[in-house]
């Protein structure tokens, strides 16, 4: 039995709560992973694991047993970087998620120059707006904005992202510039219309896990409003949302380093500036449980590096 492959695979299944994701994740084969634990269990004389049809979970032996292993693994895992230190570049692959509009218009075409410096580094990026289970998806980190609600978590703060409300200058020369945010609600006295209309298309946004659509939400001193009305169109991703944006749809919030290229050309027009938005804090996130490894150490700062100019934040609060 090779002893360290089977804790490196027990400890994948205890944190990702099943055989084929810590198959998927270590690249071995099913079967492969089932005997490790077989002879790893027989080598100790006690089950490590509670198998059901549509579960695995951690027996309390396992759960003591786990958290050794899981010190063991990192610590060679740290041994094995420090060793590697002295060498002239880093060496693996990192697997990153990240929110589509941030994938396209800062972290990839930032990726050429970071290859050519980190050549045997390799980057496996996904890109989606949903949120991710870093442990049982085998994800190194994750970048996302606003409130982290995982404590068990480690988050660092590369960016803080101001609001626009904006529309096309085609969809406001049809439908007139909103001089209010209440202009954007639902007007139950639309005449001939049952159930209201709104004054103004709205181009939503809805969260992937919920299905619920996010408000759009307006600050002027003491006033907060949020606007939830209907939404001409809607959608679950953020570079598809700058798109509806783009084509007339409607008026919707976006982020303003992602419509400034179009606030520039013209193609997109800011409305209701005396309005504004919370600013959204972006972090790039990583488990608690991990040693910070060597090549996720660069990432992370190289990460902070590239997002550093699209903080939104004032000089002040740097």
């Amino acid at each position: 039995m090779d002893q360290l492959l089977a804790l490196r695979v027990f400890v994948r299944i205890a944190e990702s709560g099943g055989f084929s994701k810590a198959a998927d994740t270590l690249n071995v084969p099913r079967p492969t992973v089932t005997k490790l634990v077989q002879d790893l269990e027989r080598h100790l004389g006690t089950r490590l694991l509670q198998r059901t049809t549509r579960r695995v979970s951690v027996t309390p032996e396992g759960a003591a047993y786990y958290e050794r292993a899981r010190r063991l693994i990192a610590d060679l895992e740290e041994m094995d970087e420090q060793a590697a230190r002295a060498r002239a570049q880093a060496k693996g692959r990192i697997r990153v998620d990240v929110g589509s509009v941030l994938a396209n218009m800062i972290l990839i075409p930032a990726l050429p120059a970071f290859r050519a410096q980190h050549p045997e580094l390799y980057v496996d990026l996904g890109v989606s707006d949903r949120p991710i289970d870093l442990i049982g998806e085998g994800v190194d980190c994750v970048i996302r904005g606003g409130a982290l609600a995982d404590t068990s978590m480690v988050a660092r703060r590369i960016a803080t992202l101001d609001w626009v409300t904006c529309a096309s200058p085609l969809y406001l020369k049809a439908r007139g510039v909103p001089k209010h945010p209440s202009e954007l609600l639902v007007r139950e006295d639309a005449p001939g219309v049952s159930g209201g209309v709104p004054g103004h298309g709205i181009a939503g946004y809805f969260s992937s896990l919920t299905g619920k659509a996010f408000p759009l939400e307006f600050h002027r001193g003491d006033e907060h409003l949020l606007v939830s009305g209907q939404a001409v169109v809607a959608v679950n991703e953020s570079t598809a949302h700058l798109s509806a944006l783009l084509s007339g749809v409607g008026v919707g919030q976006t982020f303003r380093f992602a419509a400034k290229p179009h606030l520039d050309s013209g193609r997109l027009r800011t409305v209701l500036d005396d309005w504004t938005r919370p600013a959204h804090p972006l972090h790039v996130v990583y488990p608690a449980a991990r040693h910070l490894s060597a090549k996720l150490r660069l990432f992370v700062d190289w990460v902070a590096e590239v997002f550093a100019p699209f903080d939104d934040r004032a000089a002040g609060d740097r």
